[in-house]
């Protein structure tokens, strides 16, 4: 019997409540881990969800399957066919959100982001932060590219550069001109370039044309073998996995911040002089509401 991802979903769905306990922390692993589910070995799954191994088989044979393999392969063929997209990771967190409730889905998240942020921290991931910095300092230009949920990425580093600079230029251009400042680009600039899984094709042509023109690329993505990892010369990996149907992206932030305060460090006085002169013309504009005077909140009185 062959069975789509989605309808698997359903299914538990359907039998969950029926189900006794250990059966239930069973599919609700299955539920929260479907790209787990479909690499790493039924007993490592077990060890995961805190059940014996001998239960996930149970799990699959109750939702009509021969056997805990089948239930593999169905979100293996999911994984390799893009299945798990949008709307298969939405009907994933649906599923699990009715079962277990949003204080549960809230605390998963928040969970979730602060192992990952805490991942960041070792060795290996600060060594390829400190290399990013110095390049992006070392720039005559620094190219910021980040496209869809990767905007934010982008363009709070090009934000961040601009307040100690002028050497930050934030594509794609206005007006539809995409790419067309990195006509301008040399070996003497940068693109950083950020984008995570699903990858939006624009960045990576544009990553690619890059680096056609010897632009040294910083790349900021989730995998060793990303698209953009392949013509990336220095490369920092963020985890974007969630319990949310969208990949987080507060570790891409987190990075986008790390390279920011780092550049601005190298910077030294130079940066100091051009923060002074930002703060100048925020208080020549009143850009910026340091307070408030304290008062009673009016309410319109029907």
């Amino acid at each position: 019997m062959f069975m789509h991802q989605g309808e698997l979903v359903l299914r538990i769905r359907e039998a969950f409540d029926g189900m006794p306990a250990q059966l239930r922390s069973a599919a609700r692993y299955v539920l929260d881990h479907p790209q787990d589910v479909a690499l790493l070995t039924m007993r490592e799954q077990a060890r995961q969800a805190g059940v014996q191994p001998a239960t996930m088989t149970r799990l699959a044979q109750r939702l009509g399957l021969g056997g805990y393999e089948m239930l593999r392969d169905i979100h293996a063929d999911a994984l390799r066919g893009g299945e798990i997209g949008f709307a298969g990771r939405g009907g994933i967190q649906v599923a699990a959100q009715k079962l277990k409730g949003d204080h549960a889905l809230v605390a998963d998240i928040l969970q979730s982001i602060g192992s990952q942020l805490g991942g960041l921290g070792n060795a290996a991931s600060i060594d390829r932060l400190v290399e990013a910095a110095i390049a992006l300092t070392a720039a005559r230009r620094v190219y910021c590219l980040g496209l869809r949920s990767s905007y934010a990425i982008a363009w709070h580093l090009h934000y961040t550069m601009s307040l100690i600079g002028e050497k930050s230029i934030l594509l794609p251009g206005p007006a539809g001109t995409g790419g067309d400042a990195l006509g301008h680009a040399t070996s003497r600039d940068v693109l950083l370039a950020a984008s995570v899984h699903p990858y939006t094709r624009l960045t990576l042509d544009l990553a690619e044309f890059a680096a056609g023109r010897s632009v040294q690329v910083v790349a900021v993505t989730d995998s060793e073998v990303a698209p953009l990892a392949q013509i990336a010369d220095h490369l920092v990996i963020v985890p974007t996995g969630s319990p949310a149907f969208l990949n987080t992206l507060a570790p891409a932030f987190a990075v986008a911040e790390i390279l920011g305060a780092l550049v601005a460090g190298h910077a030294g006085q130079g940066a100091v002089e051009a923060l002074r002169r930002f703060d100048e013309q925020g208080a020549a504009l009143k850009t910026h509401l340091f307070h408030r005077s304290p008062g009673k909140r009016q309410r319109n009185c029907q």
